[in-house]
């Protein structure tokens, strides 16, 4: 049985090796390697250069390796939607496209046309977001398309190079709105409207499959431990799930980072009228849970304005900063299209808000509360949807990644929202990556006594509603969404 566990967690903007082990049933994590990530625009596209991240990936290992650990278990989550195209040879066509990039704007209008999207949400309970895979195929190479042999999800296809053996992770698979709610498989009616057929992914497996061995090549090429790789929950999003700690008889979580989600863990999907005009997503979660929630725009907008600023800030100092204004000077639409990926961040919220006839932002602080205070009014909103959508009351929220961290953030959404809030762990996304492991290797019996363990194992943060402070501000903020959409 293995007793060393490695996370490979790479997100938009960075990745990172976490090694962790058992001890006295208290999990132990440690970051062993980190690295930069982010697409680049080339060949006509966004791109992520996923040579690098393999790269990457061995480097960490050797590093593993280095200190003394000569067998470990390892893990694969990355981001969704985006995928690699392979060829018969096993070799990938082009670097994967990012899911940022503006070749989908449009689709869905185009690929709707005559395909409701009453009948694809039907069929898949997936939101509608412009860079579903569904829309990313739409708008893809037909030359390219009829060349390929595999198309791989993203932590796929590494685990594809590091082994050999080529799988679709059904946590991640769920994302392309592609995948038939009921029957468990990859509709025909809407791969055949994208040109694709079900022979071109590799096998559904549900997360806690063993992949397989590294490469004995790779292992005496660049001096690795003796690494079996198994397929955890390989959607980022999943294993932040899995390694959120469900405090409340009612909870729900938000996984805050590049992206926010914001949802409940669910036995059975929803996918009725309320859940399809408020555009909340059914994504399939670990062990036959469905992850039920909402895509929210999230840090990946502080982030922006950090490098608009030329970095002279760290998010810590932000912060700080923003603590000194006071909150709600302006109301924003967050998931407004316009920060998706715009050239100056700081440039479009200022815009925003003279369109808007607003307070303009103007010094680091302000712009920082700006976004802290309006993702906080964006979290209570949609918690107050989640109720009405499943007819019963959250009672609390857990906050783990690195939304966890910012305090002002988490005690201005208590307070807008009613709720207890429970922010950490950080890291809950490595986290569940190797809860999935362990469960997988016998270590851990479960996913309730894994909760437990992750809950005694790291430092959580309680956040009660400050009764009375900052009245009918989420009424007029709803009022303001429902006046300003789109």
């Amino acid at each position: 049985m293995a007793d060393v566990y490695v996370a490979v967690d790479i997100g938009a903007s960075s990745g990172r090796l976490m090694l962790s082990k058992l001890v006295d049933n208290r999990l132990v994590i440690e970051e062993v390697h980190r690295f930069k990530n982010g697409f680049v625009h080339y060949q006509g596209h966004d791109r992520w250069n996923i040579d690098k991240l393999i790269e990457e990936i061995l480097i960490g290992l050797n590093k593993i390796k280095e200190a003394g650990y000569h067998s470990v278990s390892l893990g694969i989550d990355t981001w969704a939607v985006d995928y690699v195209l392979v060829d018969g040879k096993g070799k990938k066509l082009q670097d994967p496209i990012a899911y940022r990039d503006t070749r989908t704007q449009g689709s869905i209008e185009k690929l709707t046309s005559d395909l409701s999207k009453e009948y694809i949400y039907k069929k898949t309970g997936i939101q509608f977001l412009d860079f579903n895979t569904l829309y990313q195929l739409f708008e893809e190479d037909r030359d390219l398309l009829a060349k390929t042999d595999k198309i791989m999800m993203i932590p796929d296809y590494i685990g594809y190079v590091l082994t050999g053996n080529s799988v679709t992770e059904v946590t991640n698979a769920s994302t392309t709105q592609m995948l038939s709610l009921r029957e468990g498989l990859f509709d025909n009616h809407l791969l055949e409207k994208v040109n694709v057929k079900q022979s071109q992914f590799p096998k559904l497996v549900e997360a806690g499959t063993v992949l397989g061995d590294l490469k004995q090549k790779l292992i005496k090429k660049y001096n690795l431990p003796k690494t079996e790789v198994i397929t955890v929950t390989t959607h980022d999003t999943a294993s932040a799930v899995v390694g959120t700690p469900g405090i409340g008889q009612r909870w729900a979580y938000l996984s805050s980072g590049t992206w926010s989600l914001i949802g409940t863990e669910l036995n059975t999907p929803e996918n009725g009228t309320k859940a399809f005009k408020q555009n909340y997503t059914n994504e399939w979660g670990a062990y036959g849970t469905y992850r039920f929630l909402k895509n929210i725009m999230g840090l990946w907008i502080i982030q922006n304005i950090k490098h608009n600023l030329d970095d002279k800030y760290s998010f810590a100092q932000l912060a700080e900063l923003a603590k000194k204004e006071p909150p709600f000077q302006q109301l924003i639409d967050v998931n407004d299209e316009r920060f998706q990926n715009p050239d100056n961040m700081i440039v479009q919220i200022q815009a925003y808000c003279r369109e808007t006839q607003q307070k303009v932002p103007e010094t680091p602080g302000q712009l920082a509360m700006a976004v802290y205070s309006n993702l906080s009014l964006y979290y209570a909103n949609e918690l107050a949807i989640l109720d009405d959508i499943l007819e019963y009351h959250i009672d609390s929220l857990n906050i783990v990644g690195g939304g966890a961290n910012v305090a002002l953030m988490n005690q201005l959404t208590a307070t807008i929202s009613g709720v207890n809030v429970y922010a950490g762990p950080s890291e809950a996304t490595a986290i569940g990556n190797i809860i999935v492991q362990m469960i997988t290797k016998g270590d851990i019996l479960n996913i309730y006594l894994a909760r437990r363990i992750i809950t005694n194992s790291f430092e959580i943060k309680e956040f009660k509603p400050e009764n009375g402070k900052y009245p009918q501000v989420l009424q007029k903020y709803q009022s303001f969404l429902k006046d300003h959409k789109g």
